[in-house]
């Protein structure tokens, strides 16, 4: 996740240009409800290779979708959101935007909640690390609307974080399923003294890497 790597930029014609390409390759309503954990791929497969890996999101929506507990708004799920071409493509055009929107808005993020200069992560006062982690639960938690398993994408989140900040995939895995302990669950905002405990042993596992 890394919205740096593939510059997007797309106005009215742009997205007038995409919804065509992106039609004729929709299923029938008919086929979408029918099939609704694949019917979409070929659109996903072209959103990918047109753009980047990160465009595969597209259709992560909020709550019980094609896929559980996203943040896009615009689509709810391929056997609600497909009608007619004509019709689906705009919207799948507009669930695109939004979900490069919210990737955008967490790079900015990242950045601001970074420990300052070139400070490596395992040195850094925890309060960087806590103030992070509590944020961003407290702002993924509100984009998903907790929902149905919005905390798969709020692990994700920090994971990408402690990636922008040069932590290896597997720790930083590590860190935030053992700092997360199974303390979230679908439909239920994360309280305060849960989001502390969780940034805090978040922090204890930055801090701890060797």
């Amino acid at each position: 996740m890394d919205p740096a790597r593939h510059p997007f930029e797309m106005d009215d014609e742009a997205a007038e240009e995409l919804a065509s390409l992106v039609a004729p390759l929709l299923p029938s309503a008919e086929v979408a409800r029918e099939d609704r954990w694949r019917s979409l791929d070929p659109v996903t497969e072209f959103l990918a290779g047109r753009y980047g890996r990160w465009a595969c999101g597209w259709n992560w929506s909020v709550g019980e979708g094609d896929v559980d507990g996203g943040v896009v708004e615009v689509w709810c799920c391929s056997s609600d959101s497909v009608t007619t071409p004509d019709a689906t493509a705009p919207l799948v055009v507009e669930a695109l935007q939004e979900w490069r929107g919210w990737l955008d808005d967490l790079t900015e993020r990242f950045a601001a909640l970074a420990p300052s200069g070139n400070t490596p992560a395992s040195t850094a006062d925890l309060w960087y690390w806590e103030r992070a982690c509590t944020r961003l639960v407290t702002v993924v938690a509100g984009r998903t609307q907790a929902e149905s398993g919005w905390y798969g994408h709020c692990m994700q989140v920090l994971q990408w974080f402690l990636a922008y900040n040069g932590i290896n995939e597997g720790q930083a895995e590590e860190i935030v399923k053992t700092a997360v302990g199974g303390q979230f669950g679908s439909w239920i905002a994360p309280d305060v003294p849960v989001v502390d405990a969780v940034s805090s042993r978040f922090a204890r596992g930055v801090g701890g890497i060797r």
